[in-house]
């Protein structure tokens, strides 16, 4: 069984995708982490981000850059370091959305995505894991929730747990333009699968959300 969970950043989808993994015993996919990978890679060897459009299969290749999957979940390694945590750095955070719509990248990381799916029930979370990477997934699911708590949320994700009303306005608007590039981008736009469930995680608490998906993905075996 997959599981695809998708959203706008701050919607929850990685922490949820990871807790609904090990309620079911699933392994986790979070999608972004392969893009951040290649945005680190890039970043550490030099490469400034206005040639990132040009780059090719070869050039993503000499990056060095490959993912371990593991039982559950996925680590990543830049040449022979474990770079898992670097991945997720604020300089990261700021460059990964425009690496992410370079269309050389999202095809040469399709196949890596599919290949954790290979013998193994999955929860997958991204932009596109229920449209294009999973389009024939058991269970689909889009995460919302409004713009202040997503931000909030990113912020604490950050090691910022009690942002300032400044802040949080300033991560509002980096949230919108991020959106905006995501959802209008050419290729695997940000979208909701025409047969996805929303669930707007606003006023849930996270146990509540987990809960949700779980009980979708155990109604969904049982009639399967």
């Amino acid at each position: 069984m997959i599981i695809a969970i998708d959203g706008p950043a701050g919607s929850g989808k990685s922490s949820t995708a990871k807790a609904v993994a090990e309620r079911l015993g699933f392994r986790h996919l979070d999608s972004g982490a392969f893009y951040r990978a290649i945005t680190y890679a890039a970043l550490d060897a030099g490469i400034p981000p206005a040639v990132w459009p040009n780059l090719d299969a070869a050039a993503l290749n000499e990056l060095d850059i490959h993912a371990e999957v593991t039982d559950r979940g996925v680590e990543f390694y830049l040449g022979g370091k474990n770079v898992t945590a670097e991945i997720r750095s604020a300089e990261v955070n700021a460059h990964v959305s425009p690496m992410a719509a370079v269309p050389a990248v999202r095809e040469w990381l399709l196949s890596q995505l599919r290949a954790t799916a290979v013998s193994s029930d999955l929860v997958a979370d991204g932009r596109d894991i229920g449209t294009v990477v999973f389009p024939d997934a058991a269970v689909k699911i889009f995460l919302i929730a409004q713009s202040e708590i997503r931000a909030k949320r990113r912020l604490a994700e950050t090691g910022n747990p009690a942002p300032t009303s400044t802040e949080v306005q300033n991560e509002v608007d980096r949230l919108g333009l991020r959106d905006r590039m995501d959802s209008s981008r050419a290729t695997a736009p940000l979208k909701q699968a025409p047969d996805a469930v929303v669930i707007d995680t606003t006023e849930l608490s996270f146990e509540e959300q987990v809960e949700k998906i779980v009980r979708l993905a155990q109604k969904r075996q049982r009639f399967s």
